[in-house]
């Protein structure tokens, strides 16, 4: 079972705090899990972010909406009860209170609108499914995996010495290969028995790492690994990494993960990624940031 939307916590938190008592989030989130048939599993299904479990937030968002609109009162830090309207609107005996029963209340329309002054009795343009944090990180993931598509389909359109060039970028980017003229001679070196390239792994030298560079369209298998772990025991090296702008079989992945030296393979999935990560090939367009309350700068004790 998969962790219900956040509307459907309403009316379970409402029953909860219907004691009339202060109780904390902790405590709401320890007593829905039974009624809500949340298993062990949906506890640590987590954000897009990997910041927060889906649970957490939803219960987290459900409270808020509810003290938006004044079913709620926060009597203090991270405590909640239940208000004389709260007890109103239980007893109302909707089957279900969600947004549109909530719109009922101007204070939660004021604070459900987008702008200052409007009414509105549509549904938020989001998905009723998601918080509002969720929508806003289930939109950049989507955003993200489009710009990653692109991007490789540019890498792939560009030539063998553009990939040369990007490998040395990108490894530059993740902290290896001292500087860019040293790392510029290291690379594009063809065909050393099965070695594309040599990187120092820190600026000193100390130890380097073997590249395997292929601008493929299909898949690499493991007889195409092994030419490389094969290569690097020739060099006596300890770690090598295999980037293709293609994929991987599962046998090729699953080899890498049993044999010495270490391997590390980068499909094109994620070498578009870490493109995106380290600003290579890409540049920032939007940024939106989302705020919370610093309670630090409250404190008066």
């Amino acid at each position: 079972m998969a962790v219900p939307d956040f509307q459907s916590f309403f009316r379970p938190l409402l029953e909860f705090a219907a004691d009339g008592a202060e109780h904390s989030i902790a405590e709401a989130r320890s007593a829905l899990k039974q009624p809500m048939g949340i298993t062990e599993e949906d506890l640590q299904e987590l954000l897009p972010s990997g910041r927060q479990t889906k649970y957490d937030n939803r219960v987290a968002w459900a409270k808020s909406y509810l003290i938006q609109a004044k079913v709620f009162a926060a009597p203090k830090r991270g405590y909640f009860c239940i208000t004389e309207r709260g007890k109103e609107l239980l007893a109302q005996e909707h089957d279900r209170i969600d947004v549109k029963v909530l719109n009922q209340y101007p204070e939660f329309v004021e604070f459900h609108t987008s702008k200052p002054g409007e009414s509105t009795t549509q549904e938020p343009p989001s998905s009723q499914d998601e918080t509002p944090e969720e929508s806003i990180q289930t939109a950049y993931m989507s955003i993200r995996s489009e710009l990653a598509s692109e991007v490789l389909t540019r890498v792939k359109a560009n030539s063998p010495r553009f990939f040369e060039f990007l490998v040395v970028d990108l490894m530059i980017a993740l902290g290896y290969g001292g500087s860019r003229s040293d790392a510029g001679r290291s690379i594009g070196q063809s065909g050393d028995e099965g070695i594309d390239g040599i990187i120092n792994e820190d600026r000193l030298g100390l130890d380097v790492i073997y590249l395997q560079a292929k601008r493929w369209e299909g898949s690499v298998g493991r007889p195409e690994i092994q030419k490389f772990v094969g290569a690097l025991h020739g060099k006596r090296a300890k770690k090598g990494v295999f980037i293709t702008t293609g994929t991987f079989t599962s046998e090729a992945n699953s080899y890498v993960a049993t044999i010495d030296p270490k391997v590390i393979l980068i499909d094109g999935r994620m070498l578009a990624n870490l493109m995106i990560d380290h600003n290579l090939g890409v540049s920032p367009n939007l940024t939106y940031e989302i705020k919370k309350i610093d309670t630090d700068y409250y404190d008066e004790d």
